[in-house]
């Protein structure tokens, strides 16, 4: 008996589904890619202990329907709020300083334009790399976090700006502390709503809250790819059932 060089219909059927779920999952996997938009810092001078710094921040619009109203940023070590003064801004929006840094704000800017603002702060502190957790507000109230630092060597999905510096120049010294750098950040009886979002910005429970949603989106997708191949497999065994039928009359 002679064994068909052909390729069987049913194996046929069967690779087409295949090649179908591969590439519905490879589409439903690509959903589940974090988003391109990101929050970036720059700066004139990326150097330790350089002083009267220029940074550059940019914020990438990542809402079709709404546009930035406030960018919140948490200070590093090293940098005090009352040694930031505002650059650059979009038009209309104002520095506020707080305790554990400060917010610019303003009126709402078109969706799907970026928010970018520059400071000048009054020395960089001594290190290698520096963190700018950052939290974004959108006119529909619509809040985004850019505030996961790097950890065991993993990309965070959510990661706060990080500006690295060169190391000091030689006989570069940190200056006294602004004399008005605790003046500004004055505690208030009750904390304003942006103080409480600053410090909540930088707090493990946001975080927590983060990777919650993540992991329930993650769930959603993986549920949704394993109905699929649940249906395709289902598909394939009635092709194979239908065959053994017909071979079998």
């Amino acid at each position: 008996m002679s064994i068909p060089t052909s390729v069987h219909p049913v194996a046929r059927a069967g690779r087409r589904i295949a090649l179908a779920g591969a590439a519905a999952l490879t589409a439903t996997l690509a959903l589940a890619a974090p988003a391109s938009a990101h929050a970036e810092v720059e700066a004139d001078t990326p150097q330790a202990l350089a002083e009267n710094v220029t940074l550059s921040f940019v914020s990438e619009a990542e809402s079709d329907s709404a546009g930035f109203t406030q960018l919140r940023i948490v200070l590093p070590d090293g940098i005090a709020p009352g040694d930031v003064t505002l650059d650059e801004a979009p038009k209309g929006w104002k520095l506020k300083t707080t305790s554990g840094g400060y917010s610019v704000a303003g009126p709402a800017l078109k969706a799907g334009v970026d928010a970018e603002h520059k400071i000048k702060i009054r020395q960089l502190p001594d290190a290698k790399e520096i963190a700018f957790k950052t939290v974004e507000t959108y006119s529909d109230g619509k809040i985004s976090r850019w505030i996961e630092l790097p950890t065991g060597g993993a990309e965070p999905e959510q990661p706060a700006p990080v500006l690295k510096l060169k190391a000091a120049a030689p006989g570069a010294k940190a200056v006294s502390p602004s004399p008005s750098a605790t003046e500004s950040a004055t505690p208030s009886p009750a904390p304003t709503a942006t103080e409480s979002d600053i410090a909540a910005a930088g707090s493990d429970t946001d975080a927590k809250a983060a990777e919650v949603d993540d992991d329930s989106s993650t769930g959603v997708i993986i549920g949704v790819v394993l109905a699929a191949l649940a249906i395709l497999g289902a598909g394939v065994w009635w092709l194979v059932q239908r065959r053994n039928a017909s071979s079998q009359s």
